[in-house]
């Protein structure tokens, strides 16, 4: 295989040994991939500022020629965008580390995602210029990173009778987080254990931002309480699907409740 460049994005970094980092990228060619970045510690000219968590590179790198199953060597990097604006607020910074937490652990390695590289660039952006308020930026980034990845839940219609959301009247709606869809007052038997009540509010206004051209998302226009419910549903079932809690929404939620 030859060597390669492309831009990434940084979404996580081990220390290896005194010397190394072992670091993960979302490349915009070759989806996710983990690279040692040796003597990164201590190689100014090669790596300096350039390392930190969802930072933006253009990365150079190297297939190790005598043991074919080592790592890619990170032979050089080049800062593109370091977000300044996100790592001097803690919230900010809270929110680009469950997004780029969400991606690392769900991506398979070597495989190109370039949806979901333009989707996190662009919601980094976005938080980073202040231009859409970083609650709306999250449930826009859950809700297509969801798409992306191929478990996008079901809000638009009640999979057991097919009526539409605009047609079921209840104002609150059962959404199953097993299978991952809302259930009408006429299909639901029994309410699920894991699930929760959804106003129809919140319903539409998720499944508006999910189909919005991105470049519109400024105007999405939310009310507190639809956010907040928004978050809590999407944040469960991500949390539920992918079966494990993430260490930087446990931090996030904690900031929540002392702001």
């Amino acid at each position: 295989m030859s060597d390669f460049c492309t831009d990434a994005i940084l979404l996580r970094k081990i220390e290896y040994g005194d010397h190394d980092y072992i670091i993960t990228f979302l490349t915009q060619s070759r989806g996710k991939v983990s690279v040692i970045a040796k003597n990164a510690k201590k190689s100014v000219k090669r790596f300096s500022g350039a390392l930190d968590l969802f930072s933006v590179n253009h990365i150079q790198c190297t297939f190790p020629k005598k043991n074919k199953d080592s790592l890619i060597i990170l032979s050089q990097t080049d800062l593109e965008l370091g977000f300044v604006n996100i790592r001097y607020d803690v919230f900010k910074t809270a929110y680009a580390c469950y997004w780029v937490e969400l991606v690392y652990l769900w991506l398979e390695e070597g495989k190109r995602q370039i949806q979901l590289y333009e989707l996190l660039l662009f919601v980094l952006d976005m938080l980073n210029r202040s231009d859409i308020k970083m609650e709306v930026l999250s449930l826009l980034f859950q809700i297509r990173f969801m798409r992306f990845s191929g478990f996008s839940p079901n809000i638009e219609s009640c999979e057991n009778c097919n009526t539409l959301l605009d047609d079921i009247l209840q104002k609150s709606i059962q959404f199953d987080f097993g299978e991952g869809k809302i259930i009408c007052s006429n299909c639901l038997e029994k309410k699920s254990r894991y699930g929760m009540c959804v106003s129809k509010g919140t319903l539409k206004q998720l499944f508006w931002i999910n189909m919005v051209d991105i470049q519109r998302a400024e105007r999405i226009k939310s009310s507190l309480f639809s956010i907040k419910e928004g978050q809590i549903l999407l944040e469960s079932f991500i949390s539920f699907h992918i079966g494990r809690e993430f260490k930087s929404l446990k931090f996030l939620r904690r900031l929540r409740q002392e702001g």
